[in-house]
């Protein structure tokens, strides 16, 4: 198979394959049924490694142009089987909370009684967990060949690592955000025991005590609970349907000038919202007006139903912008495998406090994920992924519209896994959550992700349950919400 290659465009060369393939199955010169080149013969072909072409068999699978067949190769498919287009969400969200900025006096939150919680949930087979912030269990037969397929490399795991992470797996890393957007390179990855430890990285190393930053309100309750150990002043900017408040944050730089700001610009955990490039471009504007860095945690990235804008850190030429990213959502929490696209001068500082952390990322960690990356997988592995979520996401909504009274409002997000649930401002959340433990439904109280605990009344609800424990979870909180 002949493709020509301009190796001097911008468009990356994967792009250029995927891109010419695409077009021979479109105009009929590639048939159905027909198995396209091995990765190896292609990339003799047309001179390029072997990780470029199958990050252009990835795309044009995800694309749902080609399927796999484990041990054959790759294989079009006939136009039945091609993947349709994403459906629109059910119903528009109706999210429109007050817009009230939330600093706060004393404590901010508590991450860890919410996560042991959760671990408490895991003791009681018969209940419901709808707080979990992980993915369930799914593809572990998979898990099992890959990791014994890792495991081949184990000799390395003798040698010193280097702290910012394996390079190839690095190399990897930075294909993945090149399709998301974010052109990057290998030297400005740092990979870290998940996003958690990047976040907490950055954080010892900007932050001084007494420091501003501004957050989201609400934002991720366990980044909170990092600020509170700093001692960090928090500025909580409320969030609209479109995202933070721009008018609130430019007043808020104005007369506080934080240190940073901290943002969740896709699949925002808690509301599930992903901003649009006009909002992302206006805060990196307001970023660079007030000399304010920004740190974009973008975890359920991978999980979009949907093509998303490319992130801010694609918008950066001033080394502003440090993106954060995680597998522990989309592979599993206990890899601990996350990273950091860190450019400028700062890059080599985090990676020295890395290393006096912990020294490296466990190598078996990183092989495993390296191996999933490499053989496809991880691919395949978010299509199903994607496809499972979008139903569960759709089957949730509808036991809210059959189950919730009608003052009660949520989001509708176009991927990820959790909605948010704003109640009535009467309701007491407290009485909520402790009818529905009485009952075994573990729900994520949204006080846990306001930089006060004192937000409107909401939930975080996991939509990636099966819909057995879905259907009588919103059951049993609609029955509550009825009554309190």
């Amino acid at each position: 198979m002949k493709i020509p290659l301009d190796r001097q465009a911008k468009k990356p060369v994967y792009l250029q394959i995927r891109d010419r393939i695409q077009h021979l199955i479109h105009t009929g010169h590639l048939s159905p049924d027909t198995q396209l080149p091995s990765i190896r013969t292609l990339a003799q072909t047309v001179k390029v490694n072997k990780l470029t072409v199958l990050e252009a068999y990835s795309a044009l699978e995800a694309d749902g142009l080609v399927r796999a067949k484990q041990g054959a190769g790759y294989f079009i498919n006939p136009p039945n089987l091609r993947a349709p287009l994403t459906p629109a969400p059910l119903l528009p969200s109706t999210f429109n909370p007050a817009q009230e900025v939330l600093i706060p006096r004393h404590g901010i939150t508590s991450f860890t009684e919410s996560y042991h919680a959760s671990l408490q949930s895991h003791s009681q087979p018969d209940s419901i967990n709808f707080s979990q912030g992980f993915p369930f269990a799914i593809g572990t037969d998979d898990l099992q060949r890959i990791a014994r397929r890792a495991m081949k490399e184990a000799h390395t795991f003798f040698h010193p690592g280097q702290p910012q992470g394996d390079l190839a797996l690095r190399s990897q890393i930075a294909q993945l955000l090149i399709q998301q957007g974010l052109e990057t390179s290998p030297e400005n990855l740092i990979v870290t025991n998940g996003s958690m430890q990047a976040l907490s990285l950055l954080a010892d190393h900007f932050l001084s005590p007494d420091d501003w930053i501004v957050v989201e309100a609400p934002s991720y309750h366990g980044f909170l609970s990092i600020l509170q150990q700093r001692n960090a002043k928090v500025i909580g900017i409320p969030m609209t349907p479109q995202g933070m408040n721009l008018r609130l944050l430019a007043q808020y730089l104005e007369s506080h000038r934080p240190r940073l700001i901290y943002t969740i610009s896709t699949l925002h955990n808690p509301t599930g919202i992903t901003t649009c490039t006009s909002h992302r471009r206006k805060l990196l504007a307001l970023a660079e007006q007030y000399d304010c860095l920004v740190i974009e945690d973008n975890a359920y990235e991978p999980l979009s139903f949907d093509i998303t804008p490319p992130p801010i850190k694609a918008f950066d030429t001033t080394d502003r912008v440090i993106y954060v990213g995680t597998f522990s959502k989309t592979l599993m929490p206990g890899l601990r495998v996350g990273y950091m696209a860190v450019t400028g001068k700062e890059n080599s500082a985090l990676t020295e406090r890395k290393l006096l952390h912990d020294f490296r990322t466990s190598a078996a960690s990183q092989a495993i994920v390296k191996e999933y990356l490499s053989s496809g997988h991880y691919r395949r592995r978010l299509n199903q992924m994607r496809a499972l979520y979008r139903d569960r996401r759709d089957y949730m909504v509808n036991a809210l519209i059959r189950h919730f009274p009608p003052n009660v409002t949520w989001t509708v997000p176009n991927g990820g896994t959790f909605l948010w649930i704003q109640l009535p401002d009467k309701v007491s959340l407290a009485d909520v959550c402790t009818a529905a433990a009485e009952q075994k439904i573990l729900v994520g109280s949204g006080a846990a992700f306001f930089p006060t605990q004192q937000g409107y009344p909401a939930l975080r609800l996991n939509f990636s349950l099966s819909p057995e424990q879905i259907e009588r979870g919103v059951q049993v909180l609609g029955s509550i919400l009825r009554t309190v």
